[in-house]
């Protein structure tokens, strides 16, 4: 098995402790659906937001989704003037037999803008 980093990141309309909760259950859940993962292949997630998402930490939304061996971590990103606001992102470090080329990143609502080079 090789070791694989997957990314994602989603937007949230406001900074609020539900929707970020919300946001991020959709984004987990996508990136383990697309990458036929389960919680025993994840190695470590790191989750980050902008800085004007302070309301709740985007890990929780992990760990009711069963992430409960799992280690995560949650940072601040850099406050850039021109970035999209409220964004959270993920970098998951999984074990699979997928090619890195296979690997789906997933990138939802207006954080698609991101990376549309390779957003499924």
């Amino acid at each position: 098995m090789a070791v694989r980093a997957v990314r994602g990141a989603t937007q949230v309309d406001a900074d609020d402790r539900e929707l970020i909760l919300e946001a991020t259950t959709e984004l987990v859940t996508e990136v383990m659906t697309r990458n036929e993962l389960t919680t025993d292949d994840v190695i470590s997630v790191l989750f980050t937001a902008t800085p004007d998402l302070s309301s709740e930490f985007p890990a929780l939304a992990a760990r009711k989704l069963g992430f409960h061996e799992v280690p995560l971590l949650c940072a601040s990103e850099i406050n850039v003037p021109h970035a999209l606001p409220r964004v959270i992102r993920l970098m998951a470090h999984i074990e699979t037999d997928r090619p890195r080329s296979a690997v789906q990143h997933v990138y939802l609502r207006g954080a698609i803008a991101l990376r549309l080079d390779i957003a499924q």
